[in-house]
């Protein structure tokens, strides 16, 4: 794998730092004082149990949410609408344009400003990646559910981010498209592109992660090499989903603002 850190310029700490994030909704605390480091190249995986605050934090990583308290810093400096050009995020469901599938690449390159040539050049590489080509004409809304989240993925991809998050990618796709998307995926990282995944199947996190985060009621129960954490938990919480057992514990949401953690992180 290239060294994304310096082909960017970008020599040391973490490409993006998080410290202290706090989120809070209707008098709840959904996200409670997390830290992360994600460095450059990297395959991190999210964790959790439904309710933990994956899909939150990352929309608070990618800038999408504002934290009620607490730093996102993108190669040391403040997160803001420059540095989210260089990430993309794919969601779960991604929106798709009432145009074609071309047109939604297009659309997204012309965001870039990168001019007609380029566009054409980008869209038609993302399309043979994708294995899209021979639907570059058809309505992105009329594809399958598999075929418009490879869509997705190759969209963002197209922009040539240093970094993408992804949103369980491949939740309810039949076996076809999740290894479609994989693919995708894995050429991602292998030209060095920083990879963040929330997912459910441990399998998948084995196949993408080299390191995953496990949340639990908001913060991060337990983070290390992907094999370790699936194989070895440290953390209670991480062995009892693993192990397919009912949490006992409150769920974020049902935490009150201002309530004392009594649980603390290894």
């Amino acid at each position: 794998m290239r060294d994304v850190a310096a082909a960017s310029g970008f020599t040391g700490g973490a490409l993006l730092a998080a410290r202290g994030l706090v989120f809070e909704a209707d008098g709840r605390r959904l996200i409670d004082r997390v830290d992360i480091d994600i460095r450059a190249g990297c395959r991190l995986v999210i964790m959790g149990a439904n309710g933990a605050g994956k899909s939150l934090l990352l929309r608070l990583l990618h800038g999408l949410v504002a934290p009620c308290a607490g730093t996102v810093q993108w190669k040391g400096r403040r997160l803001d609408r420059a540095a989210r050009n260089h990430q993309a995020m794919v969601f779960q469901r991604s929106v798709m344009l009432r145009r074609s599938v071309v047109a939604n690449l297009e659309f997204a390159l012309a965001v870039r400003r990168l001019d007609r040539a380029e566009r054409a050049r980008r869209s038609a590489r993302a399309l043979a990646n994708a294995r899209l080509g021979d639907l570059a004409r058809r309505p992105a809304r009329v594809l399958s559910a598999g075929e418009q989240q490879r869509l997705a993925v190759a969209r963002a991809l197209a922009c040539a981010p240093e970094m993408l998050l992804l949103d369980e990618p491949t939740a309810n796709l039949d076996p076809d498209s999740t290894l479609a998307i994989e693919n995708l995926v894995g050429e991602a990282c292998r030209q060095g592109v920083t990879v963040v995944t929330v997912t459910h199947d441990p399998r998948q996190a084995r196949r993408l992660g080299d390191e995953i985060a496990f949340m639990h009621r908001g913060d991060i129960a337990e983070i290390g090499a992907a094999s370790s954490v699936l194989d070895r938990p440290r953390s209670p919480a991480a062995r009892a989903w693993l192990e397919g057992r009912l949490a006992v514990d409150q769920a974020p949401c049902e935490t009150p603002m201002g309530k004392e953690k009594t649980d603390a992180k290894e």
